[in-house]
């Protein structure tokens, strides 16, 4: 059977229910966000969701009725942008993605993402040692040579080994940013931004200027995560933002590998250690070990 993507009044309803949500918190307009979204998919339309909440009635015109001219606006000036805009609507949204909570209603992406794209995640801290550095290089090759995309977050250290050794074997870097997606942060990182654009792809499920805070930052590790097929800690601090990203791949089933650096400088690595779905890793070789035989599981599952 054959599947169309839905009009563009199914995405303007889909926007000016997002534009609905509170603006002062990020926090709590993401998580109103990831509402509408299994709302949405539940319903299979946004049109229907945004007309329950917004009453037909013979009085004329609803005041919700400019929303929704607002929304047909912005979404205009976002395709003609240089950046694509998949809502869970789209047939080509990322199929894992539609089984993540939180779900993205909308990712904006400046590259090539596949719908069934097959990667595994590389992150750690962004204050690495050279050796974690080497490692994320070394794993992100090894992923390379398997056909599969390195996923990472683009912040300093770790993410940015990983990506770079990524482009230098010439595979397929995503890049998944805690930002919108005409920002980049760091900013020493915009020369990355773009080769990683044009290898692969830059991914956001922030509104296209939104800026960075703690909770956009936080979040990403879901979108991440939920990307993968695996994902692998390298190096981590006690607060790290890895360990929300480990914390968000266990919520999405994904098989977890931490390294033994991490297993032995954390106390959440030493927690995770013994839980259903977490492997411990002392090199990259045993790093792609694993990643070889939870894929095959993966795919013999599947």
């Amino acid at each position: 059977m054959h599947h169309t993507d839905p009009g563009e009044e199914e995405h303007a309803a889909l926007v000016a229910l997002l534009g609905e949500q509170p603006g002062a918190d990020s926090r709590q307009r993401h998580t109103g966000w990831s509402v509408i979204a299994a709302e949405v998919v539940r319903r299979g339309s946004a049109l229907a969701v945004f007309n329950e909440r917004h009453p037909l009635t013979l009085d004329g015109p609803r005041e919700s009725d400019a929303a929704l001219v607002g929304a047909r606006n912005r979404l205009a000036r976002w395709r003609a942008a240089d950046f694509d805009v998949l809502t869970v609507l789209d047939r080509r949204y990322p199929l894992p993605l539609r089984h993540v909570q939180p779900m993205p209603p909308i990712v904006f992406v400046r590259g090539e993402l596949f719908a069934e794209e097959v990667g595994v995640s590389v992150v750690g801290s962004r204050d690495s040692s050279l050796r974690g550095q080497q490692m994320a290089s070394a794993i992100a090759r090894a992923l390379v040579e398997r056909g599969l995309a390195v996923v990472s977050g683009l912040a300093t250290g770790v993410d940015a080994a990983a990506h770079r050794a990524t482009l230098t074997a010439g595979g397929r870097p995503i890049g998944v940013l805690g930002t919108g997606i005409t920002r980049v942060y760091p900013e020493t990182n915009r020369a990355l931004h773009k080769r990683v654009a044009a290898a692969g792809a830059l991914v956001s499920q922030f509104l296209p200027e939104c800026p960075p805070d703690k909770h956009t930052l936080a979040l990403r590790n879901a979108t991440m995560a939920g990307l993968s097929r695996a994902s692998v800690v390298v190096e981590a601090g006690e607060r790290s933002g890895s360990r929300v990203h480990a914390r968000y791949a266990l919520a999405c089933r994904r098989p977890l590998i931490v390294t033994d650096t991490v297993v032995a400088s954390t106390r959440w690595g030493r927690e995770l250690a013994h839980r259903p779905g977490v492997y411990v890793a002392g090199s990259a070789a045993e790093v792609l070990g694993i990643v070889d035989q939870v894929i095959s599981d993966v795919d013999v599952g599947a």
